[in-house]
């Protein structure tokens, strides 16, 4: 998937506070061994670094574009792979931490407790994500695409959300021992200022996935369905768009 760490981060105020509502609920201890997986550009990685004490921080994501400009310093260190590629690895951490990325992964039924076997006795697993399959500009998006001409155009591929409900993720945490439970759905109201806001903030995640497979041509005409899709449910400025987060949060 191909990433533009420009057009993300045209929006890092908004995509950072669920980062700090997640980052909240690790314990500080001194000397954690931590993973962020799928750490984006890397800033908020180091932001975790330095709500620690004296941690060694890794992060781990499998775009070149967005690592470009990753912050180093001693003990936070970055590395170009997949997250399935680390979690089949066996190293073990005392924190796994994933800020906006494990809804970009498949069957979560199998996936978290692969997760959660790399993670220390006495370890943390903290996690966020949209929830996509609740949010409008997702429900609008998946629907288009399953339209002509855009259906043929994609050879009926879509990419629905893998995104649980929290009594499923509960049920997971539990049964593969976690404890001090802390599980949510918190809305981060996006508002809108002018035309194009919102679809601005979905091109720089879900609509990827779609314009990589896509002709140039093809995804322009995608792109204006679109925005009157979303100019036809909020038709004025200023709009709210309420945007729903998991936050996941369980010691082990």
């Amino acid at each position: 998937m191909t990433w533009d760490p420009k057009k993300y981060n045209e929006f890092k105020e908004e995509r950072s506070k669920p980062f700090n509502d997640l980052a909240s609920h690790i314990v500080n201890k001194p000397n954690l061994k931590v993973i962020d997986l799928g750490c984006g550009t890397g800033e908020l990685t180091q932001k975790l670094h330095q709500k620690l004490t004296n941690p060694y921080v890794l992060g781990i994501d499998n775009s070149a574009e967005m690592l470009a400009k990753a912050p180093t310093q001693e003990n936070l260190e970055f590395k170009e792979k997949t997250i399935l590629e680390q979690i089949n690895d066996d190293s073990k951490w005392d924190v796994i931490f994933s800020n906006a990325a494990l809804q970009w992964i498949d069957n979560h039924h199998e996936l978290f407790p692969k997760i959660i076997s790399r993670i220390n006795p006495g370890g943390q697993l903290a996690v966020q994500m949209p929830q996509q399959n609740e949010n409008i500009l997702n429900k609008i998006l998946l629907q288009l695409v399953q339209e002509e001409p855009f259906a043929s155009y994609l050879k009926n591929w879509t990419r629905p959300s893998p995104v649980l409900n929290l009594d499923e993720y509960a049920k997971i945490l539990f049964e593969n021992g976690g404890k001090d439970l802390v599980l949510y759905e918190k809305v981060y109201p996006l508002i809108s200022t002018q035309k194009d806001d919102f679809f601005d903030f979905i091109s720089g995640s879900a609509l990827t996935v779609y314009q990589e497979r896509l002709k140039e041509q093809d995804f322009a005409e995608l792109t204006v369905e679109f925005k009157k899709r979303i100019d036809f449910h909020f038709p004025i400025i200023p709009s709210i768009y309420a945007f729903r987060r998991l936050i996941l949060y369980a010691r082990f």
